[in-house]
């Protein structure tokens, strides 16, 4: 995996422009591994990984038992997608990993709340269109999709497969949607993503780490903050309002000393 260090916003800019096409994931720690939520949380609790299938389909299976209480359409849970982007978008760990087609976007989600030196991954989309693994030069991207009947249960719930799937549901919500969002799907748990893509046997580069110095980060939330870029647009409901408070702290206006206050 390249890896490439950025230390000021106008840099950002020019190494994304680079990318066209190409997804991205901000992560507010430069050392954290390029892992799901699910597999973080079965690698620090779930010691034993012959239980981890069993565990993940219970999860699953409980999710859709009772979630029908609180939906409009409780049919979002009959496919295997819909129901995981359901459940990953109200906090349940899943082994789906949130991308983006906007390399600001995946800045932002990784500059917020960073401390020191955050990242944004960048994943080669155009080339894994058609990229399939040495392991398993069949398994194509169309063959695999998880939107299909079975196919999640078929090709990533038996979690011995180094593949990944990425693309959206059939129909978004708009959360995903106000974020220009897509997913990725890994075949395995218990590996990192950038170990799953040296799978992969392509010309060229399928992912890039961006390190994104923590000394730039007061310049690019400005950056973002003017692009409109804040929770409040990329959350649009009123959660996403309340944590968008947490930037217009950060945020101070030069006010004309004779204007009475507003």
């Amino acid at each position: 995996m390249e890896e490439i260090l950025v230390t000021n916003w106008n840099e950002f800019v020019a190494l994304s422009s680079e990318l066209d096409g190409w997804a991205f994931r901000g992560q507010q720690d430069a050392r954290w591994a390029l892992l799901s939520s699910l597999s973080r949380y079965l690698n620090a609790f779930i010691p034993d990984r012959s239980t981890w299938r069993s565990r993940e389909e219970r999860a699953i299976r409980i999710f859709r038992r009772k979630a029908h209480n609180y939906l409009l359409d409780p049919g979002v849970l009959d496919n295997d997608l819909r129901c995981l982007a359901l459940m990953q978008h109200h906090g349940a760990p899943t082994r789906l990993l949130d991308f983006t087609k906007s390399p600001f976007v995946a800045a932002f989600f990784a500059l917020e709340n960073a401390v020191g030196d955050a990242a944004v991954y960048a994943l080669n989309t155009p080339k894994l269109w058609t990229a399939m693994p040495a392991s398993a030069p069949g398994l194509s991207r169309d063959k695999i999709d998880p939107r299909r009947d079975h196919n999640f249960e078929r090709y990533f719930l038996q979690n011995n497969a180094d593949l990944l799937w990425i693309g959206e549901p059939e129909e978004m919500d708009r959360r995903l949607v106000a974020q220009s969002g897509t997913m990725v799907v890994p075949g395995v748990l218990d590996k990192s993503l950038n170990q799953i893509l040296d799978e992969y046997r392509v010309d060229g580069s399928l992912i890039k780490k961006l390190v994104l110095s923590q000394t730039m980060r007061e310049q690019a939330m400005k950056a973002l903050y003017r692009m409109n870029i804040t929770n409040a647009t990329l959350f649009p409901d009123l959660d996403g309002l309340a944590r968008s408070i947490r930037v217009e702290l950060e945020v101070v206006w030069q006010v004309d000393a004779t204007a009475s206050d507003r």
